[in-house]
């Protein structure tokens, strides 16, 4: 990575200024999320992992984004609202960004970079786009929302995976547990 993810400005979903480094030494669970998604039911399952894992040094971090198909057009007030009432959301949440095209965050231009490739299933994501006349971005750009970036304890993008890789799939749930096994 050209530059370190604690680096890079962000905004809480409050406005107020911030930065990942405030969880350096923690396990990230980066996450661009949307209000009106299909996959919108995944914020239940990054609560539950975010439950399950904080005292072991998990943090879940959500990144509203607008980028596919407006399924993310409220402000972040609304934003933080709908999380907080319809999933309990508890997990640190950010301020909208963009997460691909010309418009995209330095944040999602790093992780991207560091983590070109998702695991899970990306083609078969790309599928069930091409079933609703949707074409999926082209590789490294993420696909839709809810792709999950793991960034270990030092900072460093550990692993990517696809928009339908569930918060609870074994493969996920084993890659958090291997970075939070580490010192």
């Amino acid at each position: 990575m050209s530059s370190s993810i604690y680096d890079i400005p962000v905004a809480k979903i409050g406005g107020e200024p911030a930065s990942l480094a405030e969880f350096k030494g923690k396990v990230l669970l980066v996450v661009n999320v949307a209000s009106k998604c299909g996959l919108t039911p995944q914020y239940e399952g990054l609560e539950n992992l975010y439950e399950r894992f904080c005292g072991q040094g998990l943090v879940v971090a959500g990144f509203p984004a607008n980028d596919f198909k407006e399924q993310e057009p409220g402000t972040n007030q609304e934003i933080q609202s709908f999380c907080t009432l319809n999933y309990g959301v508890k997990f640190p949440m950010f301020s909208k960004i963009a997460v691909t095209g010309p418009e995209k965050h330095p944040l999602y231009a790093e992780l991207i970079a560091a983590q070109p490739q998702a695991k899970g299933d990306p083609a078969a994501w790309a599928a069930v786009l091409k079933q609703h006349n949707i074409d999926a971005n082209p590789a490294p750009e993420l696909q839709w929302n809810f792709e999950k970036f793991i960034v270990s304890r030092t900072g460093e993008v550990a692993a990517r995976f696809a928009p339908n890789t569930a918060p609870d799939a074994p493969e996920l749930v084993a890659a958090i547990e291997t970075e939070l096994a580490k010192d």
